[in-house]
């Protein structure tokens, strides 16, 4: 269902006084001429808001639902969320209001803001075009 992805790999680690970050480190897939390419890594503290995204090439982004997923280590995969077409998101009921999704189609960008991050955010974060 999903044939093309990016993952972003989100990491949490202790330091000196219990200070806990979230570190979103890149990878990048390509599959048939068409990429999605994730942003450069973020190292961010617990509590802040984070946004990820996305780079989209050799397809219309404005032509097909963008979803996010992502796996926490040793898990299987979680849905968060998808944006369709326009402009409306959608998420799973048990990770509402902890995420948004937006695009720019005219920069062929999407967009996952991860809202007050916490050591259950560590996992890596895959952006995927919808297959029709």
């Amino acid at each position: 269902m999903f044939p093309q992805h990016s993952p972003f790999v989100v990491q949490s680690f202790s330091r000196k006084m219990d200070l806990t970050y979230c570190i979103l480190m890149i990878l990048i897939s390509y599959t048939h001429g068409q990429s999605l390419t994730s942003s450069e890594s973020v190292v961010e503290k617990p509590g802040k808001s984070v946004t990820l995204s996305c780079s989209v090439s050799g397809f219309s982004m404005g032509s097909y639902w963008m979803h996010w997923i992502r796996q926490k280590p040793g898990q299987g995969l979680e849905w968060i969320g998808y944006i369709d077409t326009g402009t409306s998101a959608y998420f799973a009921q048990s990770l509402q209001g902890q995420f948004s999704i937006t695009k720019d189609t005219s920069k062929n960008m999407l967009y996952l803001q991860v809202k007050s991050l916490k050591a259950e955010d560590t996992a890596v974060y895959y952006c995927a075009k919808e297959s029709h």
